[in-house]
């Protein structure tokens, strides 16, 4: 869910903690409580989606199942369906183009309905007589592989993410499809024939987590104490208690202090955050959706965003010019190559990220992170050169003594 780490400085907190964080949710299908059902023996999960997608994108490409399941009898089982060589994969089907004219005149967003983005399983019955006997195959399955009983749905977490390859569709292998060329696919790859650009589900926003989780690791007596924070539900509103909105990590940074003896709000009114996420990289295809004179770019080093929100800077936290000046110092003594973004037109849209729950907190906060192309679909697309620039980035705040 929500990960917190620290490496004490040689400072006092009272002083002040450098801190990094990001968000380690993304956008994906979670399965509904009762989801498991049949119709025209075909036997489907219902689910429902988590964060801004577009549904379109996520029919006919291959898709893992993930997540934890409480079982009736305590025990806790890990499910993984989809990712190994030898799974089958699922995935969610759509009308052929042939029949599509009624659909093909929707918007974009009723093209594919939330209620329709449901999982195929399978659609070999159980031998014998009776109704829904794809389900109860399907449900046999699940129980000798993993113990389960339809019931135990209802403590379960599970969530569909995408998966690739040319595989085999449904529990029980008896669907087959076939995948082309360019399709998303759960394995990171290069992009390009010049192989520098990554391409990959899930780096909003796990492409400035990575880094700033291996910065921490790599820190070692440093001046100021240094906190990363991994956290969750940042693609909902940071809502819930692995969310930046409930109190953990004011109770994580509370007992360091209170280990100094020194006073959590002193601790707070002198740290520095960077809220590391990601920014939207011009995309030449849609030129009329941004500023290009103050949008970030791929290839030109890790983004500064001073303030996110939507028109009128609704939601964002804007950080400081003296926030912005202690960045750049930082970011140059550091050799580091950055760039300048914002989120689109003024009136266009806009989006935000935990920096603004921070700043609550009387932290100077600012938004950084790598540049994605195709951002929140199932396979977005980052410069490998930003993301090294990201981790040098977290690595100097690490270090910065200052």
């Amino acid at each position: 869910k929500s990960i917190a780490l620290a490496v004490v400085g040689t400072k006092s907190l009272g002083e002040g903690a450098n801190i990094c964080a990001a968000h380690v949710d993304s956008p994906r299908l979670d399965i509904k409580p009762n989801p498991l059902y049949e119709d025209s023996e075909i036997s489907y999960l219902k689910t429902h989606y988590y964060g801004g997608i577009k549904k379109y994108q996520w029919t006919t490409i291959p898709l893992a199942l993930h997540g934890v399941v409480y079982r009736a009898d305590g025990a806790v089982v890990t499910v993984t369906i989809g990712e190994d060589e030898g799974d089958p994969i699922l995935m969610v089907s759509d009308l052929l183009p042939h029949l599509a004219a009624d659909q093909m005149q929707k918007p974009a967003g009723k093209i594919i309905e939330g209620e329709q983005l449901n999982v195929i399983l399978g659609s070999e019955p159980l031998e014998g007589d009776g109704s829904d006997l794809v389900k109860l195959h399907i449900m046999k399955l699940l129980n000798e592989k993993y113990g389960l009983v339809e019931s135990d749905f209802l403590s379960a977490e599970l969530t569909v993410v995408p998966a690739g390859r040319c595989r085999e569709a449904g529990l029980d292998r008896s669907l087959l499809r076939a995948e082309i060329e360019v399709v998303p696919a759960y394995k990171c790859r290069d992009v390009g024939f010049d192989r520098a650009l990554l391409g990959a589900y899930g780096h909003d926003d796990r492409v400035d987590a990575y880094p700033a989780l291996m910065a921490e690791i790599e820190t070692k007596n440093p001046a100021f104490t240094t906190v990363c924070v991994l956290t969750d539900k940042e693609e909902i509103g940071s809502v819930g208690i692995s969310g930046m909105q409930s109190h953990y990590f004011e109770h994580f940074m509370e007992g360091l202090c209170d280990a100094q003896g020194v006073k959590l709000s002193d601790c707070f009114a002198n740290s520095f955050c960077l809220s590391a996420d990601v920014s939207n990289a011009f995309d030449p295809n849609w030129p009329e959706t941004c500023d290009k004179r103050n949008n970030s770019q791929l290839n030109y080093g890790v983004a500064i965003c001073k303030y996110t929100g939507s028109r009128g800077k609704g939601g964002a936290s804007d950080a400081s010019a003296e926030a912005m000046g202690h960045v750049r110092s930082t970011l140059d003594k550091a050799g580091v190559i950055w760039q300048i973004a914002t989120l689109g037109k003024v009136d266009q849209g806009g989006g935000g990220t935990v920096a603004k729950y921070v700043a609550n907190q009387d932290i100077d906060t600012i938004d950084i992170g790598v540049p994605v192309l195709s951002m929140h679909s199932p396979f977005e697309i980052v410069s490998k050169a930003d993301v090294y620039m990201a981790y040098l980035t977290f690595k100097a705040f690490c270090e910065d003594a200052e």
